[in-house]
């Protein structure tokens, strides 16, 4: 794992910042903004039988939480090949 110039180590260490700075302004939309901010106007719908507000402040940031760990291991994956700094697999 090594980077053939400094200009491309700082190139991907811009976009995995992106990628990351992205990533945790939707978790805390989701859990801070839908959960606490929005959540009177969110409990006006009802998903499954429970208010929307209250389903994000139990259970809906959690989820989302876990879809986000998936997607920045695959965006990381694509990250690490498009900079050639994957490890190889045996």
């Amino acid at each position: 794992m090594s980077f053939e110039t400094n200009e491309h180590a700082q190139a991907y260490w811009k976009e995995n910042l992106r990628l990351l700075i992205t990533l945790l302004v939707i978790w805390f939309t989701v859990s801070f903004g839908f959960g606490i901010l929005l959540v009177e106007q969110l409990n006006n719908i009802q998903l499954f039988g429970f208010k929307l507000g209250f389903w994000f402040a139990q259970q809906g940031s959690i989820y989302v939480f876990v879809v986000l760990i998936f997607v920045y291991v695959l965006k990381m994956r694509a990250l690490d090949r498009k900079y050639h700094v994957q490890e190889d697999a045996e």
